[in-house]
């Protein structure tokens, strides 16, 4: 009678998963905010998998860790397998009978740039459906599900890309609170709004102009930038604006700039496109 014993196992994949990313990202703390999972769970899975291949893969410090060159050995590979893998990924997504395009895209700009143009995209799509997902940070377009991107960040040049309008920071307000704002120094006696994940804007535009801010200036920090804006259209203070995300309230009169004086931060609202989406994407969102 024939003897099958059981076959060897191999690495867990998700451990794989977890060192292919912390190597490449050189940190479990991004590794795991791009798997949407824990810092603490990349290094347990890390240490799986150094179990299972009997030698270390990372260094660990305290400024950090670094790879060994074991683990300098093995990412290459595995960065090309699951490369391979997310294309694979592309392609079965791209068989689906009713096709879903994906887009990712800062809560303030899917609340503030992409809400009034989403009939348009809809009537483009044919009958697709369409999901908008808020994330923070831009994901990597070629690991993550997604078909398009959106975020205000610095462009690489990469082919995938497409510039939709510069970013620039200027202050905006209300136009009942712009009357009392002939001079910069009239800024000392308003509350400066801005959003939590941009706290250098005022001081970045505040030196660009020669002007000191004081030490006891009101403030007021948001987390969500759509909340400030309205705020901001509201009279609470004087926002700084990025201007894509300021734009359409200028136009209206909603909102209104006191001082002609925009300061250029080297970003821009990029689209991002991933392997299913349409070129005509960009002529639509550019508009």
């Amino acid at each position: 009678m024939p003897v099958a014993p059981p076959r060897p196992k191999g690495p867990p994949l998700n451990a794989l998963r977890a060192f292919e990313a912390a190597a490449r990202l050189g940190s479990f703390a991004s590794a795991a905010d791009e798997l949407s999972v824990t810092a603490g769970a990349i290094s347990q899975q890390i240490k799986q998998i150094e179990a299972w291949a009997g030698t270390a893969l990372f260094l660990r410090r305290a400024q950090g860790v670094a790879l060994t060159p074991s683990g300098q050995q093995l990412l290459a590979p595995l960065t090309r397998a699951f490369d391979s893998l997310s294309e694979a990924t592309t392609v079965l997504r791209s068989l689906a009978p009713k096709p879903v395009l994906n887009i990712a895209t800062l809560p303030s700009i899917a609340q503030l740039w992409l809400q009034p143009r989403l009939a348009d995209i809809r009537a483009h799509l044919s009958g697709a459906s369409l999901s908008v997902y808020a994330l923070e940070t831009p994901p990597d377009m070629r690991r993550a599900p997604f078909d398009c991107s959106l975020f205000i960040r610095k462009p690489t040049g990469a082919p995938s890309e497409t510039v939709l309008m510069d970013d620039s920071l200027l202050p905006v307000c209300a136009p009942a609170v712009a009357t009392r704002l002939t001079e910069l120094s009239d800024l000392a006696g308003e509350t400066l709004l801005y959003d939590e994940s941009w706290q250098d804007d005022w001081p970045l535009w505040a030196k660009a102009q020669g002007l000191a801010l004081r030490a006891d200036q009101s403030h007021a920090r948001y987390s969500l930038y759509a909340l400030a804006v309205a705020d901001a259209k509201a009279g609470f203070g004087v926002l700084m604006g990025h201007r894509p995300l300021v734009a359409e309230a200028l136009e209206k009169g909603d909102l209104v700039a006191p001082f002609d004086r925009p300061v250029a931060n080297g970003k821009a609202l990029v689209l991002e496109l991933g392997g299913t989406a349409e070129t005509s994407l960009v002529a639509l969102l550019g508009r």
